[in-house]
Formats: structure tokens, C-alpha cells, sequence
């Protein structure tokens, strides 16, 4: 028998440090002992995934075969020991490394796992081939992300785009949202009541509100590459478009491709069904999405443009850059965006890239939470160079 065995056998455990526990949780192992109940379990579901056979001779201590029942206890399991961003990450894990992908379509496996936006663009990439009773339950769990995306986004999107707001001239009967807090407060600094530690304003100071006829809105096309790359982005753009599509200031179109064009926009008061109306995957033909916009330009002065590509064109990239350059000779305020995902900086062809960026089109990656504003400095017509330049974003710049 090893030494170490017959202490164990005949020595009372010690326990250990939580140096040691934290050790002993990383490195896995089939000993766990001296670990409590909680432990053993947070160490067997990491196990299950992690010490796989295949990752470096290992053994596997774990279970985690492909049955619903078996997942979704591991996904059980994890949910309660990690917060929502790791168990999002331990579960891309999963499908990427156990080819887990199908269980997608068992709806008890996916009424238990943790939603995210990378999990929507696997369901809606699957749906094709999801039986019926699935595709309910994925409605469902896409309708509960899209409710926490809109919660987060939609009330900054509105505000920093409700910009038919005139800033030069001045209404003492604002609405609510125009308000100017701070020379409101100033101006009634004499009514503050000590007994109830506020101010009590008689004056209220705001900005007045342009009045605009329909003719002169602005118009938003957001053209969007649904290639598989471009999925999360997808994702946004959606909810976006949702959003400026609720906003009376601005004309919102949704225009998706691929080697194929999917027009949305009579979709965008339901951002789920513009969800399901994407077919992720396929080829892509930038020129041929541009050459569609063109038709749907009705006021080329008042149109932004905004292109989310990663510019990997497999159609006739020569013309397409035509198309931008004629565009933005119209005055056409275009913006190429090379994803609008929190995925870090993306993969995306740098020579067409800077063509664009010499053609006049700002060219760079940007954030869910950066794009309301980004928004309204290309709605004020300001440089978007320079706003970039203020958000550490940064954007490619003109070939030499």
C-alpha cells in the first residue's frame, strides 16, 4: 500500500488552507479529498468538461454525455457555482469542444441553459432543422434575451437619439425628456425646502424641439452581412433597428445579406421575428446589398448609411467601391462598422478596408453600448473621426 494511502487510512484528514482548496480546484484530479460536498461537485462539473480524456492524457472524472437529463444537470450545476458571464463562457466551451450543438434542440436542455446573444445566433442558425415543439422553446428563450437587450439599450438609444432637439433656442414648457436639468436647478436654487431636502422648481428650462415635416426626416439604413462571422453583430442590429424604428424622428430600414438580400423592415416592431427572419451562414455580396440600398435612398442629403461588414466581399469588389464613392458624392453620410458586438476586435479584410477609409467612409469596430451615441453625432452630421478618436476607437485609416 503507498505511504501516503495508509496515513490517509489511519490518520484523521486535516483540513486544508484555502490556498490549497483553490489549487486542488484548478488542477482537478480524481482525489478529492479533503474537499466538502460543494467542492466535489464544483470540481466534478468543471471535470466533466475539462478533464476530458483528450485534454492531455487526463482522466476524465466527469460525466457529460449527450443525454438531456445528463446537461442539463451539469448546466444546473454550474449555474449555481459561477455568475452569468462565466457560465456563458463554460457553455460556448461545451459546444465547441463536446459537440454539444444538437442538444439545442431538446427543449428541456434549452429551457435550462444560460442565454446570451451567442446562444441566439446558434438558435437561429438551427431553426431550419428544429422540430416544432423546439422552435417554440427557442422563441422563447430569444424573446427573454432581446427583453434584457432592449431594457439595457433601448432607453439610451432613444435619448441619444431623439435628436430633433433644436439646442439654441430655449421653451419654458419642455417636455419631460427636454429638460435642462442644470439651468432648471439654477434657476430655482430659491425654492429649495430644507424640510424636505429638494427643490421645488416653478420654472422649468428646456430645449425646444424642432418641428419637422415628414419629408425632412432623417432616414437610418442599416445594412447588415449575415454571414456566420457577423452573427452577434446580427443580434444588435436588430434590436437597433427595433429601437430607431420606434423613434419618430428618424426613418429606420433593416436590410440583411449574404449572397442574398432579406429586406426587414416591415418586421422591426417585433425584433423577434426580424431574428427569425435572418438566415445566418452562406457567402457574401456586399456590392449587390449596396446596389439594393441604392433604391431605397429617397433623400440622399438626409440618408446615413451604416454598413456592418467585416468587408470579406466574394462579389465584385471593384464596383462596390464605386458604389460607396457615388454615394458619398451624393452626400450620403456612410459608416462602415466591422462589427457591432463586446467580441473584441474583429477579423476583417484590411485592404478593402482602407479603400473605404480613402473613399471617406469612417471604417471601425464598435460596442453595443457605444452605438447610441455614435448615432447621434452621424444624425448632427459631426465628424465621426473625432468622436471615434474621443472613445479610444481605433479606425482604419487611408492606404498610402
Amino acid at each position: 500500500m503507498d505511504p501516503v494511502d495508509a496515513r490517509i487510512g489511519t490518520e484523521p484528514e486535516q483540513p486544508i488552507t484555502e490556498k490549497e482548496r483553490r489549487w486542488r480546484l484548478v488542477l482537478g484530479g480524481e482525489d478529492q479529498s479533503n474537499l466538502d460536498e460543494r467542492d466535489q461537485r464544483l470540481s466534478s462539473a468543471l471535470g466533466a468538461l475539462y478533464s476530458s480524456p483528450e485534454n492531455k492524457g487526463r482522466k476524465g472524472r466527469g460525466s457529460l454525455n449527450r443525454s438531456a437529463p445528463a446537461v442539463s444537470k451539469w448546466l444546473g450545476d454550474i449555474r449555481e457555482f459561477f455568475p452569468s458571464s462565466v457560465v456563458q463562457v463554460i457553455q460556448r466551451d461545451a459546444f465547441e469542444r463536446l459537440g454539444l450543438k444538437e442538444m439545442l434542440m431538446e427543449p428541456e436542455f434549452l429551457s435550462a441553459i444560460e442565454a446570451d446573444v451567442h446562444l441566439i445566433a446558434d438558435l437561429i442558425s438551427l431553426r431550419s432543422v428544429m422540430p416544432e415543439k423546439t422552435i417554440a422553446t427557442a422563441r422563447e428563450v430569444i424573446q427573454k434575451v432581446v427583453d434584457e437587450l432592449m431594457a439595457r439599450l433601448e432607453q439610451k438609444t432613444a435619448e441619444a437619439i431623439r435628436g430633433a432637439i433644436n439646442k439654441s433656442k430655449r421653451t419654458f414648457r419642455p417636455r419631460f425628456a427636454d429638460i435642462d436639468w442644470p439651468r432648471t436647478i439654477s434657476a430655482n436654487l430659491r425654492h429649495y425646502q430644507h424640510e424636505y431636502q429638494t427643490i421645488v422648481p416653478e420654472k422649468l428650462i428646456g430645449f425646444m424641439r424642432q418641428q419637422r415635416r415628414i419629408v425632412d426626416l432623417d432616414e437610418v439604413i442599416l445594412c447588415v452581412d449575415q454571414s456566420g462571422s457577423m452573427a452577434s453583430s446580427v443580434v444588435y442590429s436588430a434590436i437597433f433597428a427595433a429601437v430607431m424604428a420606434s423613434i419618430p424622428a428618424v426613418k429606420t430600414k433593416l436590410i440583411c445579406f449574404d449572397t442574398a438580400i432579406v429586406d426587414l423592415t416591415d418586421d422591426l416592431e417585433d425584433p423577434v421575428s426580424v431574428l427569425f427572419g435572418v438566415q445566418l451562414g452562406g457567402g457574401t455580396d456586399i456590392n449587390q446589398a449596396i446596389a439594393y440600398c441604392e433604391t431605397k435612398i429617397e433623400h440622399p442629403a438626409k440618408t446615413h448609411l451604416i454598413l456592418i461588414t467585416d468587408l470579406y466581399e466574394g462579389g465584385d469588389a471593384e464596383s462596390l467601391k464605386g458604389r460607396i464613392a457615388n454615394l458619398i458624392r451624393q452626400d450620403v453620410n456612410v459608416i462602415t462598422l466591422l462589427a457591432l458586438s463586446d467580441d473584441g476586435r474583429p477579423s476583417y479584410d484590411a485592404n478593402l478596408a482602407a479603400d473605404f477609409a480613402a473613399l471617406g467612409s469612417p471604417v471601425f469596430a464598435c460596442t453595443p453600448d457605444q452605438f447610441p451615441d455614435l448615432m447621434a453625432t452621424a444624425l448632427k452630421r459631426e465628424d465621426i473621426l473625432d468622436w471615434a478618436a474621443d472613445q479610444e476607437i481605433k479606425a482604419v485609416r487611408a492606404s498610402e
